[in-house]
């Protein structure tokens, strides 16, 4: 990489797992099938829910998102991280960067307001489901998730175009299997400090605040299902949005080790895994999803 006037950067060396060479073909063949699932198990949750009349409600629109958004998400990165562990010179260009970074950093942040969004959905659904249907037309939830994109890319438009503003002084090396904005902010020569608050505002909108409306949703929620009189009545309530609590627990779980820059195999695997657990968490505990994928199946087979 050339550097001009120390300052200005061409590109940057990805170190992945530079310090552990035998480590690299089997991380390769592990992400590599983990990818493969991910694109497999959330295209077909994209086909059913498109495919299925029964699915076309609003809890399964948002679930066709979260499953796009998903391979949109490993899909910045895992390409990647995959040539990496096959190229001993691990280089990638600036631009290349900062639309990795843009990317992942949409992604990430429009999922944090996906989840609210499909919780808001449930909220309404067991507490208030006469008014179900009234509420949440689509005139509602198209809308609604149109704004989780675009607050998503608003918010990584901003992060990144300060982040690319940068002066980058002495080493270009990225201790990290991508381009992660806080390994880069590392190796600025200048003051961070606009970009430390304006991520740490952004932290509040997207993380803490979908987190707060989340928790009391599911605290009316949970208290509307108490109050239901029988056994079964409750466990079909809590079952219509057991998956997406399950979900929301493994994303914002796993998200607290992203920004652990130091712990890359970590960082690593919360990208994948979280993205690969998704469809088969909604298909193991959804019986619609079950239903539909084993009518796209015998369709298939019919046309075979």
């Amino acid at each position: 990489m050339q550097v001009v006037n120390q300052s200005i950067v061409t590109g940057f060396v990805l170190l992945g797992l530079s310090d552990q060479p035998k480590l690299e073909k089997t991380f390769f063949v592990l992400i590599l099938l983990m990818y493969l699932v991910i694109l497999l198990g959330n295209g077909v949750l994209i086909l059913v829910t498109i495919l299925d009349s029964r699915l076309h409600t609003p809890m399964y629109f948002f679930l066709g998102n979260l499953s796009f958004l998903d391979i949109c998400y490993t899909t910045s990165s895992v390409p990647l991280i995959l040539d990496g562990f096959l190229t001993p010179r691990k280089t990638i260009s600036f631009s290349g960067c900062a639309i990795q970074m843009f990317l992942s950093f949409a992604m990430g942040a429009t999922e944090c307001v996906l989840l609210g969004m499909m919780a808001c959905d449930r909220y309404v659904a067991i507490c208030n489901p006469l008014r179900y249907p009234m509420v949440m037309n689509k005139a509602t939830y198209v809308p609604m998730a149109a704004s989780s994109w675009l607050a998503g890319g608003a918010n990584s438009l901003v992060q990144i175009s300060l982040a690319v503003q940068l002066p980058i002084c002495g080493d270009n090396v990225i201790n990290h299997f991508t381009c992660e904005i806080l390994a880069v902010l590392k190796l600025a020569c200048a003051d961070i400090s606009i970009n430390v608050i304006s991520m740490g505002v952004a932290n509040v909108i997207f993380l803490g605040a979908p987190v707060l409306f989340i928790f009391v949703s599911y605290i009316f929620i949970l208290t509307t299902i108490l109050k239901i009189p029988s056994a079964e009545g409750r466990k079909k309530a809590f079952s219509t949005c057991s998956a997406h609590l399950t979900v929301v627990i493994l994303f914002y779980g796993t998200i607290l080790f992203m920004y652990d820059v130091s712990d890359k195999l970590i960082s690593l695997l919360y990208g994948v895994l979280t993205p690969m657990l998704n469809p088969l968490i909604y298909s193991l505990r959804n019986k619609d999803v079950k239903v539909a994928v084993k009518n796209l199946k015998s369709q298939n087979k019919s046309l075979e």
